[in-house]
């Protein structure tokens, strides 16, 4: 798992991207009149009203799923954005703010740098991620202590779900999981418990009157370990060949887990 600290690096790529945009936007402006000023600001502005709009346009695309928890909406870091939609309205923005009397040269330049060095980050960290992230060799253990190895789920794609009883966004998003679970027949949904006993886990379900399929203890949390994972909840999403297509660290929407279900099949 693709991580620095508590942050996912594709948000950190994000940032260093528009930290590219920013400064060659700036570099290329003669300091004259507060140009310089003027460009940095335009260009800040331009990524933050294409980033509102890849969200919203996201959210309008899967209305229906977003409306089941309003709260999804706001919370950016479950990811959601329409890529196509944010750099429209950022180079429209860009355009707008250039007519006169900033120059639009510069803008359009760090703009255009920032956006690939986000397109090529992304896809080179995809590409490691994809590399170092295989499908675990585990064997686990059922709620009445039978060994359950992980290669069962090979041959379906599967969605893997690192979670703790303590875990508050763990708690949070375990309804939506058993939902998708339950739509989704074709898909094994996996719930491998870090670090618990049987009895915390089963206390848990009893009092939030769930029943789950495939829930999986890792007493050693061995999964986290052979994944890379740094931190709860992180939910792995498997191909029926085993290959990983997307891995998410932190708590789920609906909307984004039925997009992610959606491209394993």
């Amino acid at each position: 798992m693709i991580s620095a600290g508590p942050f996912p690096l594709m948000a950190l790529v994000a940032l260093a991207a528009l930290a590219v945009a920013w400064g060659l936007a700036r570099g290329v402006t003669a300091d004259a009149g507060g140009l310089r000023s003027r460009v940095g600001a335009i260009v800040l502005d331009a990524f933050l009203c294409g980033l509102l709009a890849a969200r919203l346009v996201h959210v309008l695309w899967h209305l229906p799923d977003y409306l089941a928890d309003p709260v999804s909406i706001i919370r950016l870091g479950d990811g959601g954005f329409s890529i196509t939609a944010g750099i429209v309205v950022a180079a429209l923005y860009a355009l707008w703010k250039t007519r006169h009397p900033v120059p639009r040269k510069p803008v359009l330049l760090g703009l255009v740098a920032g956006a690939a060095f986000w397109l090529i980050g992304g896809m080179v960290l995809f590409a490691v991620q994809r590399s170092t992230v295989s499908m675990p060799v585990a064997v686990l253990a059922d709620l009445q202590g039978a060994p359950v190895p992980l290669d069962r789920y090979k041959g379906r794609p599967l969605v893997l779900n690192l979670w703790a009883t303590w875990c508050g966004p763990c708690r949070r998003e375990m309804p939506v999981l058993v939902q998708a679970q339950q739509a989704h027949p074709a898909v094994n949904f996996v719930f491998a418990n870090q670090g618990e006993v049987a009895q915390e886990v089963l206390d848990y379900l009893h009092a939030e009157q769930m029943s789950p399929a495939n829930v999986l203890l890792d007493a050693e949390s061995e999964v986290m370990r052979q994944t890379g994972a740094r931190a709860l909840p992180t939910t792995l999403f498997f191909d029926a060949n085993g290959r990983l297509v997307r891995a998410h660290m932190g708590e789920l929407s609906r909307a984004t887990l039925e997009a992610r279900v959606r491209e394993i099949q």
